[in-house]
């Protein structure tokens, strides 16, 4: 896992395929809140990605080893299970 102290709320999350995964809201111990999508079914919703996607923190990007539609997959919610 990268280390993830670099990490800062509105830095961008791009999947290893420069798939837009969504903007930083926070880092909550080993995991990447983002911040909320108020579309739908997931509005209102806190999705977290695991910190062990990370392959690189640069400027404004975090950039996944996972791609986008892979990192989305790994969506969790608060609790640590799969997000709907």
């Amino acid at each position: 896992m990268h280390d993830l102290s670099g990490i800062k709320a509105g830095m961008k999350v791009l999947g290893a395929d420069d798939a837009r995964v969504g903007i930083v809201a926070s880092v909550d111990e080993d995991r990447i809140r983002l911040e909320a999508v108020d579309i739908g079914s997931h509005a209102g919703h806190k999705h977290y990605i695991p910190g062990g996607i990370v392959a690189i923190v640069e400027e404004n990007t975090v950039r996944l080893s996972a791609t986008g539609a892979n990192a989305v997959l790994l969506d969790e919610e608060i609790d640590g299970s799969p997000a709907d």
